[in-house]
């Protein structure tokens, strides 16, 4: 049986509202996160992942409300992230409705919040989100990536929105994430989030080899062909993009089509 490739909506939320920008900051208001949900359910999304990227704790209230009026109106799959610390937050999100959950900051953290919530709450809904960003500094224990122009690199993990270094090597958490539970892994590249200059591939296809469970490829389509590639030579299972749907220059159908004319599985 061959699996259909997925596209994924992903809508950053900031105040209740959807926003988009480059390199994670620039932020410029893109619409309400439900109604443009709805728009995406119609046009034949697989998934809709929610991301709340200011994450404060006064804030929850309100993602937790969005998510019962997403999940009353929708019917494809919810993924949200962003601000997840506890077992006792996971489990909020799931009961209002969310399919999945996405935890990142607080799993870097906390590796062992990987375990127990695919634990309590099965691999199923447990996502990791990774951030990376090429670093340049020789580190004995980092993977070393080859680059489209040469030279090598290895890709670290970053956290709290991309503003905190780690210095844990992406390859190595990856497999970590897989060991512990985690269903899926999303990949969202620094280097390339916002540029629409096409996925971060090295990173993706490293860590699609490198991990046998789904990684979702995010951060930097601009055109179809970037989908393509995406599941070409990166190697992944899905494709997440943000401006290029909210903005209107595609719809998730023809992102479908085109796939299908070039022999992608996908579900129309």
């Amino acid at each position: 049986m061959v699996l259909t490739k997925r596209i994924i909506p992903c809508l950053d939320l900031k105040d209740g509202r959807v926003v988009k920008g480059t390199h994670f900051v620039e932020l410029r208001d893109a619409g309400d996160p439900v109604d443009l949900a709805q728009r995406y359910n119609e046009q034949g999304a697989d998934e809709v992942v929610f991301l709340d990227i200011t994450a404060s704790k006064e804030k929850r209230g309100i993602i937790i409300d969005l998510i019962k009026r997403a999940a009353d109106q929708l019917f494809l799959p919810l993924t949200v992230g962003g601000g997840i610390r506890t077992l006792a937050d996971i489990q909020q999100i799931l009961r209002a409705g969310a399919d999945k959950v996405s935890i990142n900051t607080s799993a870097v953290h906390d590796p062992s919040l990987i375990s127990k919530a695919a634990q309590s709450f099965g691999t199923q809904c447990i996502v990791v989100a990774m951030d990376v960003r090429r670093n340049f500094t020789p580190n004995p224990s980092g993977t070393p990536i080859v680059l489209p122009h040469g030279g090598t690199c290895w890709y670290e993990i970053v956290i709290y929105g991309g503003s905190k270094p780690t210095g844990i090597d992406a390859i190595q958490w990856a497999k970590e994430a897989e060991v512990r539970g985690a269903g899926e892994i999303l990949l969202t590249s620094m280097e390339t989030d916002g540029t629409k200059k096409g996925f971060d591939i090295p990173i993706t296809a490293a860590v699609s080899e490198a991990a046998g469970i789904p990684v979702i490829a995010s951060g930097g389509v601009g055109t179809l062909d970037h989908f393509y590639e995406g599941f070409t030579a990166g190697k992944a299972d899905a494709c997440l993009a943000a401006s290029v749907f909210h903005y209107g220059e595609f719809t998730i159908r023809e992102v479908k089509e085109y796939l299908k004319e070039r022999n992608i599985p996908v579900r129309l």
